[in-house]
C-alpha cells in the first residue's frame, strides 16, 4: 500500500495590487484585505486547501516581503494555523521566491509536492479546486511540473494564455503544455476562445521541491546559486526564515513562467527537464486584478450593483460602491466604481479600472503618502490612525493589542501627550515606570526615553498628541525592540 503524497502549500504573497487603490496600498497590499467574505485573500488561500483528500497536508509556507511578516503571522494565527514564513529582503519576482520555498521545504530531508498559490486570487468553488489539485498532486509526485489553466468563458485580454497540447497520462484530463502566450489583443483573444485549446494562465503550480530545484539548475543556475547561498547564510527566528539580505539583493529577477515554464513547453521530452503539464480548472477563479474583476465575483442586487459599507444607491446599474466609513450616495449612474477610504476617494468608469495604476504612479511622482500607506497603519504591536495633523501637531488614535509592547525609544524633535481611552497602559518615561487607567494621561518630554505597553487582556486604546518641529515616523531612535526592528 502506497503512503499518501506529502503536500506542502506554498503561498506567494508578493505584489502591491496598485490597480485596487485606494483599498490596496504598497505597505498594505490587496492580499491582506478582506475583499470577498470575512477572510483576507491570503487567509482564504490558506483555508481552501484544508480538507484535501488523498494527501498528507503539511502546515502552510508563506513567502513574503519582510515588511509584512507580523501582519501575515497574525492572520495565520487568527485562522488557528501555524506555519513557516519565508522572508524576502527585497522583491525578486516569483522564480526566486519559489526557489527559497523549495529550499526550505527540503531542509529537513523531505521532498514534498509543492502546491504553489498566489495569495491574492479568488476561487469560489473550493470543492472543484480541490478535486483538480488532487489529480495534479498525483502527476507532480511522479515528476511532472503541473500548472492549472482556467477554462475561459470570455475573450479576456488581461490574462496570459496557455495552449494545451497532446494528452498526458491515462485519464486524458492533463495535457502537455504546447506554449505560453502573453496577454493578447481582443481579436487574438477571440480566436483563442473559438479555437478551444487555449486556457487562461492562472499562476497556480504543483511540483516536487527537488524537481523545481533541478529545473532551476538547468534553466537559471545563477538564480539557484544565489538563493542557495542566501538561504545557507540566513537564520530561522521562530516561524520566520530569514535569508541573507546582501546576497539575495544581488539575485536576478525572473518569473516562474519565464525562468522555467516556457522552457518546458519548448523542450518536449527532454532528458534534463521534467514534463510540463496543464490541467483545466473551472472553479470560479479570478485574480481580482482590478475593480471590475472584483465586481464580477461579488454578490449583486437585481440591477447588477455591489454595495458594501455605508452606501445608498438610487436608480443605479452595474455599479460598485465600497465605503470604509463615510456615506456614499449614488443617483442615476451606471458602470461606475466608487471607493471611499479615510484619506482618499476613487471614482472610475468600470471600463477604465486598469488605469487606476496611473493614479498611483502620479501620487508617487508627487511624493504623496497615499500611494503607499493608509491613514491607519498596522504594526506588530497593534495599529495607529492619523486622526488630524497641522503644521506643528499631529493626533493619532493608538490601539495596542494585549501583551503588545512598543520599542524603548526617544524623539529628537517632538514631545507627546498620551490619553488612555480604554484599557490599561504601562508607561516607561525616563527612569519611571507606572500604570495609566481609563481617562488618565501623561506627558513625554522631547528627548526622553519612553515605552508604551499593554499589560492587560483587552486592547489598549489611547489618543496621542504629538507637538514639535518635525513629526515624521523616521524621528525614532530605538534602544530596545522585542520585534527585532
Amino acid at each position: 500500500m502506497t503512503s499518501p503524497i506529502l503536500l506542502q502549500p506554498v503561498v506567494l504573497s508578493g505584489g502591491s495590487g496598485t490597480r485596487l487603490w485606494p483599498l490596496s496600498r504598497e505597505k498594505y497590499p490587496k492580499q491582506l484585505l478582506s475583499l470577498v467574505g470575512d477572510d483576507s485573500l491570503l487567509q482564504a488561500t490558506v483555508r481552501r486547501v484544508q480538507g484535501l483528500q488523498g494527501v498528507t497536508l503539511t502546515e502552510p509556507m508563506v513567502v513574503c516581503n519582510e515588511e509584512y511578516r507580523f501582519v501575515i503571522a497574525e492572520q495565520l494565527r487568527l485562522l488557528g494555523q501555524s506555519g513557516t514564513v519565508v522572508l524576502e529582503p527585497c522583491g525578486k519576482n516569483t522564480a526566486p521566491a519559489l526557489t527559497l520555498a523549495a529550499l526550505a521545504a527540503i531542509k529537513n530531508g523531505a521532498d514534498p509536492v509543492l502546491l504553489v498559490m498566489p495569495a491574492d486570487h479568488v476561487i469560489t468553488n473550493v470543492s472543484a479546486f480541490q478535486s483538480v489539485v488532487t489529480a495534479g498532486a498525483a502527476l507532480a509526485a511522479q515528476g511532472a511540473v503541473v500548472t492549472f489553466g482556467i477554462t475561459p468563458d470570455t475573450p479576456e485580454t488581461g490574462y496570459g494564455y496557455i495552449q494545451a497540447g497532446a494528452a498526458y497520462g491515462s485519464d486524458g484530463a492533463a495535457r502537455r503544455i504546447a506554449r505560453f502566450v502573453e496577454k493578447p489583443n481582443l481579436a487574438t483573444a477571440e480566436s483563442y476562445l473559438a479555437e478551444g485549446s487555449y486556457l487562461w494562465n492562472s499562476g497556480l503550480f504543483m511540483l516536487r521541491a527537488s524537481v523545481w530545484l533541478s529545473a532551476m539548475g538547468v534553466c537559471r543556475a545563477d538564480i539557484l546559486a544565489n538563493c542557495q547561498t542566501a538561504f545557507e547564510k540566513g537564520q530561522t527566528d521562530g516561524e520566520f526564515v530569514r535569508v541573507d539580505k546582501a546576497t539575495f539583493s544581488l539575485c536576478p529577477s525572473d518569473s516562474i513562467d519565464y525562468a522555467v515554464m516556457e522552457r518546458l513547453a519548448q523542450a518536449g521530452d527532454s532528458a534534463t527537464l521534467p514534463a510540463g503539464v496543464v490541467l483545466p480548472l473551472s472553479a470560479g477563479w479570478s485574480d481580482v486584478g482590478a475593480w471590475d474583476a472584483l465586481w464580477q465575483v461579488l454578490p449583486k442586487d437585481a440591477s447588477g450593483n455591489v454595495a458594501q459599507g455605508d452606501v445608498l444607491l438610487q436608480d443605479c446599474e452595474n455599479t460598485l460602491a465600497l465605503s470604509e466609513g463615510r456615506l456614499i450616495a449614488c443617483v442615476g449612474v451606471s458602470d461606475l466604481v466608487v471607493v471611499e477610504t479615510a484619506d482618499a476617494v476613487l471614482v472610475s468608469h468600470k471600463d477604465k479600472t486598469q488605469d487606476v495604476k496611473k493614479i498611483v504612479d502620479a501620487l508617487k511622482r508627487l511624493g504623496r503618502s497615499e500611494s503607499s500607506i493608509h491613514r491607519k497603519v498596522f504594526r506588530p504591536w497593534g495599529s495607529y490612525d492619523g486622526v488630524d495633523a497641522g503644521e506643528r501637531f499631529q493626533v493619532k488614535r493608538i490601539v495596542v493589542k494585549p501583551g503588545g509592547t512598543l520599542s524603548l525609544q526617544m524623539h529628537h524633535h517632538r514631545a507627546e501627550h498620551w490619553i488612555v481611552v480604554s484599557g490599561t497602559a504601562r508607561v516607561t518615561c525616563g527612569e519611571k515606570t507606572f500604570l495609566l487607567a481609563e481617562n488618565q494621561s501623561t506627558f513625554i518630554p522631547l528627548g526622553t526615553t519612553h515605552r508604551l505597553e499593554n499589560p492587560g487582556r483587552v486592547p489598549l486604546e489611547m489618543i496621542e498628541v504629538q507637538s514639535g518641529s518635525y513629526l515624521g515616523e523616521d524621528d525614532i531612535v530605538r534602544f530596545e525592540d522585542v520585534y527585532g526592528r
